[in-house]
């Protein structure tokens, strides 16, 4: 058996107006987050995982939008009925945070074995939906974090774009 390695990423995919994607998982209906996933390889490129996984669990293109790394990494406890995915021993994960802004809520393609359906809500709707308390914080932090995003109105803009 191959086991997940237990680094990640989280992947915030939102609208300038602030909408938010949330998709709800096929192994435990009435979970909402946003789209996650794990490195396939320890040396695969964080960005990369992030596009990866945005393209396997919605179908969106991930080149053709800003992808912006918040460079923000958070380490929790994995989910009791998620560790038999890791080696055994594993019970934490390290998870990075990435902001993808696209221009409007854009259709998505599931991948019916990960998840059952998805909605677009306004951002303070979208992190109550959450199950994960991290995803949540992830969600609430997306308010200050776009107002940084080149061409955000009434703000100061960064170089390329990367948030603090």
């Amino acid at each position: 058996m191959r086991y997940k390695i237990p680094e990640s990423v989280l992947v915030v995919i939102h609208t300038p107006d602030l909408q938010v994607l949330l998709i709800e998982r096929a192994d435990r209906p009435g979970f909402w987050q946003s789209v996650t996933g794990s490195l396939d390889a320890e040396d695969e490129p964080l960005a990369a995982t992030a596009a990866r996984e945005v393209a396997e669990e919605t179908g969106i293109d991930a080149a053709l939008y800003q992808l912006t790394d918040w460079q923000h990494t958070i380490d929790y406890e994995i989910y009791p009925q998620w560790r038999h995915r890791y080696a055994p021993g594993v019970t934490r994960n390290t998870e990075h945070w990435f902001g993808l802004c696209v221009p409007e809520p854009l259709p998505v393609t599931l991948a019916p074995r990960e998840h059952l359906q998805f909605k677009w809500l306004p951002w303070q709707a979208a992190a109550e939906r959450c199950f994960s308390r991290s995803n949540a914080e992830a969600v609430l932090q997306l308010a200050w974090r776009a107002a940084a995003l080149p061409g955000a109105p009434g703000e100061a803009n960064l170089a390329g774009g990367v948030a603090p």
